[in-house]
């Protein structure tokens, strides 16, 4: 037989007998979860929520959520299965909700384990917490806006990168847990009087993942600076030797930062770490709600801003160290700078940091004003 017509036969035998869609899965067949949930019930049950989209022309609702209990994050996939009309993918996974009666529970990051073990989960979802039921947050099914894990994804997305918060992924988030020279953060969101969802700031974690305390979005914003995570920065200052004219506050001045630079100098002496963080602001104004004459005494303003925003660096370092954790990670530079002093302490660094002295220093430099004089 022709070599030619022999392959051609085998060819088209392998054609016939293999499939190319033996494993080919419909969207409508599929489950594609944008948004899981981790809550606790009354009894400290494990609560798990998933909201996906809804593929479907003959429905008004797009998206469906599903409340569960499993054991396990694992388990919970068959248990979800069961309410849907699809088979549970979840590569597709946007945000990881959390509600802070779980952050306060001890042992609580090792329930993520099969993000890092199963590699059909992925390792971006950003991590968001929330101060209350995430029953409330997941069936609030508001009409005029995108489907919770879409909403949410683009709140922290847009507002991390003007540092009001922060984004952290289930990946960045396990070298936080494992890193001993920082502490993790996270995004938090809130309900507002009107039962609308708004970003609120920023939840900071002990070394043990557990909750310690929240700042606000304007507090996100120093911690960004002092972090050197800081990209477009906005900010507003109250002056107080400015006459206030109620009932207005017009003593504020604004401005923005694009190029702000912080610099960490850490030190071991009189048996405690101290660390001199020098900070220089290139600003230009976007508000002035005080008369000031800008051209003969710039300077003068440059210093008031520049004090006013050191009281502010210095409340959130004082917080920050009132509650022993350290989400500046304050804890590397000691670690690269004074690597003996630091393993003495590095399982106890909160503590070792809350009582460290901290100094802060603030420069400010007006480059514009403003097109009108």
């Amino acid at each position: 037989m022709n070599k030619r017509l022999l392959c051609a036969l085998l060819f088209v035998f392998v054609a016939l007998t293999t499939s190319g869609c033996e494993d080919r899965l419909d969207m409508e067949d599929a489950v594609f979860p944008l948004g899981i949930g981790i809550d606790l019930d009354k009894d400290n049950e494990l609560l798990l929520y998933d909201v996906h989209p809804v593929f479907s022309k003959n429905v008004k609702k797009k998206s469906q959520e599903v409340e569960v209990k499993p054991t396990t994050l694992r388990q919970a996939r068959a248990k979800i299965d069961a309410y849907s009309a699809g088979s549970f993918q979840a590569r597709k996974v946007q945000i990881l909700l959390i509600s802070r009666k779980v952050l306060q529970q001890d042992g609580w990051f090792p329930m993520l384990d099969v993000y890092f073990r199963d590699p059909r989960n992925p390792l971006t979802p950003r991590i968001i917490s929330y101060n209350g039921p995430l029953s409330d947050l997941v069936f609030l099914n508001p009409d005029n806006e995108p489907i919770l894990p879409l909403l949410l994804r683009g709140m922290v997305d847009t507002k991390s990168s003007r540092s009001e918060t922060v984004s952290t992924t289930v990946q960045e988030l396990h070298w936080q847990m494992y890193e001993r020279g920082i502490t993790p953060c996270i995004s938090e969101v809130t309900l507002g009087s009107n039962q609308d969802i708004k970003l609120h700031g920023t939840t900071l974690l002990n070394h043990k993942g557990k909750y310690a305390f929240s700042i606000s979005s304007e507090d996100s914003v120093l911690l960004a600076i002092l972090q050197k995570n800081s990209k477009t920065i906005s900010m507003t200052l109250v002056i107080p030797s400015e006459s206030k004219q109620a009932p207005f506050d017009t003593n504020r001045v604004s401005f923005n930062a694009s190029k702000v630079k912080t610099k960490i100098k850490p030190s071991y002496k009189q048996d405690k770490f101290h660390f001199d963080i020098q900070i220089e602001m290139p600003v230009v104004l976007t508000e002035l709600l005080f008369p000031f004459d800008l051209q003969a005494n710039e300077s003068q303003l440059e210093e008031k801003m520049a004090k006013q925003a050191k009281k502010r660096f210095e409340l959130l370092i004082k917080q920050i160290q009132k509650h022993k954790v350290d989400p500046l990670g304050l804890g590397r530079y000691a670690r690269a700078y004074e690597y003996d002093h630091f393993k003495k302490v590095e399982d106890r660094w909160g503590e070792e940091l809350a009582k460290a002295e901290i100094k802060v220093s603030v420069k400010i430099n007006i480059e514009a004003s403003g097109p009108v004089k």
